[in-house]
């Protein structure tokens, strides 16, 4: 039996007869979105063979099921990083889970320093594409041509124009821009974000890249938000430290989670097909 199969068994367990219609991956300091969450079934990672170990402060590491604003949702509290492991794959197992409990889409959220001055910090931003600066795949050393995965539309353009459609109905503003993955943990120089914005991306972080490429090699649809922290090293005389992210991450909480809420409101009642 594979680790999948065991942490479906798992949760079969837990949360008979559980099935979702929404995975998401929630980031640093975004732990609020959870809250609400109707008819709740929590797992801790540890309890799932194969689930990571999520050892950043600010991830809880726990998968969370229940239902949102009438939607079937599977919340990934937490994710592991490349650079706490080394491995770009950390989240194979708890993406194809997701795909085993029904999920036809994933919403993914992360923390992201912005590179343009109009996406500040403490708003969210709309991810419409990505930049692997990293190098790094989590399909390397996997067998057959499913690991040749399209990236055409890896940001699904029907779920980015239903995120900005609530995003405007709400009056939150929306930045739109393209995420750059850098393999971290230390944070990216000047040099290197003046790079970023050359090659033509928004805004940097950690995460968020290895998920969606497992997420569309297993089918899922995907959307992601950054929840935008600080700017980029070298635009403004402000250290950057992981308790900043924190900090602004969870000052932005709200409008995160009013704007996420409120798409899968807008699925529940509409779906995009």
């Amino acid at each position: 039996m594979s680790e999948v199969e065991r942490a479906l068994a798992v949760i079969g367990q837990r949360r008979p007869g559980g099935h979702a219609r929404i995975g998401m991956v929630l980031g640093t300091g975004l732990g609020p979105l959870a809250e609400g969450v109707e008819n709740a079934t929590s797992i801790p990672y540890e309890d799932l063979p194969g689930f990571p170990d999520a050892g950043v402060s600010g991830h809880k590491g726990a998968l969370l099921l229940g239902t949102v604003e009438g939607m079937s949702v599977a919340i990934l509290q937490g994710r592991a990083h490349y650079y706490e492991n080394g491995r770009a794959d950390a989240m194979a197992v708890a993406v194809q889970t997701l795909k085993g409990l029904g999920c036809d889409t994933l919403l993914v959220t992360n923390s992201a320093g912005s590179l343009d001055p109009e996406a500040l910090p403490g708003w969210p931003m709309l991810i419409t594409d990505h930049i692997d600066y990293s190098g790094l795949n989590p399909l390397i050393g996997t067998d057959g041509d499913e690991r040749f995965v399209d990236m055409s539309d890896a940001y699904h353009p029907g779920l980015r124009e239903r995120l900005k459609q609530v995003g405007a109905a709400q009056g939150i503003s929306l930045a739109e821009g393209v995420y750059m993955w850098f393999s971290g943990p230390s944070f990216e120089t000047p040099a290197e974000i003046r790079a970023a914005r050359i090659l033509g991306a928004d805004a940097v972080g950690m995460s968020t890249v290895p998920e969606v490429i497992l997420a569309r090699r297993y089918g899922l649809r995907v959307a992601a938000i950054s929840m935008i922290t600080n700017f980029g090293a070298g635009m403004t005389a402000k250290k950057l430290s992981h308790g900043q992210t924190k900090t602004v991450a969870g000052q932005g909480a709200e409008r995160m989670q009013a704007l996420v809420r409120g798409f899968l409101k807008s699925l529940a009642s509409d779906p995009v097909l």
